[in-house]
């Protein structure tokens, strides 16, 4: 028989006793227990707050006040005191955006515009980017700058860029401004997505603000399958392989063999898969449960036939973002602009340079800078349209550079959004030049497209994940040295056999055929609540169980 005593006995045996300092460890700021989806805290917390807010359905701005109080505290357990720059920031947007709209004169209108771009992106230049411009000015000209002692407030990228989408859309008189601050920091600081996304657009999102609450039996299905889904992708997957071995590796990749470097980087792809779209999917659960529809954000990325197919399936939001703002705002395909041949221009210089520098050291780097600038100009003169080619693939390069610079200040950020930008060009001048070769052609043909653009994008991460370039150019370096040895694999195989049983785990399920993961849908949906409960409750008894480390942050928080 089950009794208050044996209950409260259970409780203490598995969690320890509560006390004071613990409950009060809840509410304050700790920079190493950040308040994450995959904590049993963040649910306890939740279940509280989800039990008010079901009272509050029908209210309207007493319940989107309930829902900021609550992302504010969300955001103050990620960064502590800098919630208040989330406050500011969304002060100045919101009266920037009431005189852009009210604004009848164009050039007004435009230089209110460019303030709030310089505003915005001057906020996030300075705590992103200001120590990678003193190392990059002292290697340069041998200067002496102090580097600062700045704190990344989380997710700050991701704020800024959706506050940016709402004041570009009133400037475009795509959107009307909501009616209220209230109603705008609701937009900004919606919690699901505040700190790694997805990037919700305001014309998207402002009108489910108006909407009545609707949370249909449907709703909860698809909410608590991503909720779960994701928590095994990050908890069960992502964070073991992580702690286990990818860290280990890319930390000193010089220790460790040639197979497992490249173990590592194939276990890095899907580490971070795992680790960010599972954060999408819990975000876009949790927000679904309260009654707002997200976007998606991945679509089986590695299924790609091509790194054009890839941009459209990773990381959706934030690609779609670069192309309706960035992009298109510097020419897109039509025009050539300053800015759209600047970053290019300066890369490679600064690619050349880097060549130049290490000719007494080898070639190689001088024969890659030849190379990459080589390959990029045959892209389009190799095109039947030469000029609005070249002005494609230059706008093309800058978006993919500065989106790559978005990720991180380190030259390797650079290298991987270069590398994915020269990609998507080549790729451009192979349909033109073979447009028999389309996307979904015979299955070998798709099976090599799918292989090789997996690879690809694997090298990619490689500069993505490591500390700097050198450690980058260790790992491939270690790669390329790479020799049939099968007893050896065998060794290291059956030394990490729970991260690569793990790795393959993610693989194939990352892999799986739609009808079989519709199927697995479709089992869920007609499981019983009280089924969906205990599942929910076992995945995160899993996750306490696996938490020996304590709770990995996010990759994407970095950003």
């Amino acid at each position: 028989m089950i009794t208050n005593n044996s209950i409260n006995d259970w409780f203490v045996q598995n969690f320890g006793t509560i006390t004071s300092e613990q409950v009060k460890s809840w509410f304050i700021y700790n920079p190493d227990e950040k308040l994450l989806f995959n904590t049993g805290l963040f649910l306890g917390l939740f279940l509280v707050f989800y039990f008010v807010y079901a009272f509050l359905r029908k209210t309207f701005y007493l319940r989107l006040t309930y829902v900021i109080l609550f992302s504010l505290f969300f955001y103050y357990k990620s960064s502590g005191i800098y919630f208040l720059l989330l406050l500011l920031s969304s002060v100045v947007d919101y009266g920037l955006s009431q005189i852009i709209y009210r604004e009848t004169r164009v050039n007004a209108k435009k230089i209110y515009l460019v303030i709030s771009v310089i505003l915005n992106l001057g906020l996030l230049g300075y705590f992103k980017y200001m120590n990678f411009m003193i190392v990059t000015y002292n290697d340069m000209f041998n200067g002496n700058f102090q580097l600062h002692n700045i704190f990344l407030p989380v997710g700050i990228s991701f704020y800024t860029f959706q506050s940016m989408s709402y004041i570009i859309e009133i400037y475009r008189e795509e959107i009307k401004p909501t009616k209220n601050y209230i109603e705008y920091l609701f937009f900004v600081s919606f919690f699901p997505q505040l700190v790694a996304g997805p990037i919700v657009r305001a014309k998207d999102f402002l009108p489910q603000i108006y909407q009545k609450l609707n949370l249909t039996k449907q709703d909860v299905n698809n909410a608590l399958f991503l909720i779960i889904g994701g928590l095994i992708k990050k908890t069960v997957i992502s964070n073991y392989i992580s702690i286990n071995f990818v860290d280990r590796v890319f930390d000193t990749p010089m220790n460790y063999t040639a197979f497992e470097n490249l173990m590592a980087s194939y276990g890095y792809a899907i580490q971070i898969y795992c680790d960010f779209s599972g954060y999408s999917d819990m975000a876009i659960g949790i927000a679904l449960l309260l009654g707002f529809k997200l976007p998606a954000n991945f679509r089986t990325p590695y299924k790609s036939v091509s790194i054009t197919d890839f941009w459209r399936r990773w990381h959706i939001s934030l690609s779609t973002w670069l192309k309706d703002f960035l992009y298109i705002s510097i020419g897109g395909n039509r025009e050539g602009t300053f800015a759209g041949f600047l970053f290019p221009s300066l890369f490679f210089f600064g690619l050349l340079l880097w060549g130049i520098s290490n000719v007494n050291v080898s070639f190689i780097p001088l024969g890659i800078a030849i190379g990459a600038i080589a390959v990029f100009c045959l892209t389009f003169l190799l095109s039947n349209k030469k000029n609005q080619t070249l002005v494609t693939n230059f706008n093309l390069f800058t978006t993919m550079l500065l989106g790559g610079l978005w990720h991180g200040a380190g030259a390797q950020f650079i290298i991987w959004g270069a590398l994915h930008g020269l990609a998507l060009a080549v790729h451009k001048m192979f349909m033109e030049l073979f447009p028999s070769k389309k996307e979904g052609s015979n299955f070998l043909w798709k099976f090599f497209s799918i292989l090789i653009t997996f690879h690809f994008v694997v090298f990619c991460w490689i500069f993505f994940r490591a500390r700097d370039f050198e450690t980058a150019l260790q790992v491939i370096n270690n790669i390329g040295q790479l020799t049939f040895e099968p007893e050896q694999w065998k060794v290291i195989v059956l030394g990490y056999k729970n991260v690569f049983l793990l790795m393959l785990f993610g693989y194939v399920w990352h892999f799986l055929p739609e009808v079989i993961t519709g199927k697995m849908k479709f089992v869920f949906d007609k499981t019983p609540l009280i089924g969906k409960a205990i599942i929910l409750g076992f995945v995160y008894w899993i996750v306490y169980a696996t938490a020996v480390a304590g709770s990995q942050p996010f990759i994407y928080f970095q950003f």
